[in-house]
């Protein structure tokens, strides 16, 4: 596997003469274009070999090995789109960094995406409310909209895409 560590630092920028710039990473799943913040993303890998797991749901792609760590990987594809990821030559998984809950442990998981393009910032005053009505990807998985490049940017809410006890619902009904 190749990797790309990447800093886990944040990026948020004050300055006089600029508006507040987050960093986010952009990349696409199911035809969309969506961004993650940068300070959550561990790392991303080429795909490699993932082990299935028995009575899960598609979204659970399976689990990997990161150096001796099992780690789940989620389908972003299916996730958000109900259409899952084809693996193909750009596709990677994004292993980001899951904050604790009152429930739940800080956790490591893999998002399989189909590409990842680059580290962009982004001044926060150019960031959209989710609109009530028609965003592909469910509102409460995002965190606001913006235009980049003339393309919408949905900016992920990964706590709430990836809330650990809803995936262990959708695992435990799916197995029973």
């Amino acid at each position: 596997m190749t990797t790309a560590t990447l800093p886990a630092a944040d990026r948020t920028t004050d300055r006089a003469d600029s508006a507040p710039q987050q960093q986010w990473l952009r990349l696409s799943v199911a035809d969309h274009v969506c961004a993650v913040p940068i300070e959550r993303v561990r790392e991303i890998l080429q795909v490699g070999r993932l082990t299935t797991m028995p009575r899960t749901p598609a979204v659970v792609r399976g689990v990997m090995n990161l150096r001796g760590a099992v780690v789940p990987v989620v389908d972003l594809g299916q996730r958000l789109a109900d259409r899952p990821v084809v693996l193909g030559r750009r596709s990677c998984i994004v292993v980001v960094e899951l904050a604790e809950t009152d429930e739940f442990s800080a956790a490591t998981m893999g998002l399989l995406v189909d590409a990842v393009y680059e580290v962009a910032d982004i001044a926060l005053d150019a960031v959209s409310a989710v609109p009530p009505l028609g965003t592909p990807v469910p509102m409460d998985y995002l965190r606001g909209i913006l235009q980049l490049e003339r393309q919408p940017v949905h900016l992920l809410e990964l706590d709430r895409v990836l809330a650990q006890p809803e995936l262990a619902d959708l695992i435990s009904s799916h197995a029973g």
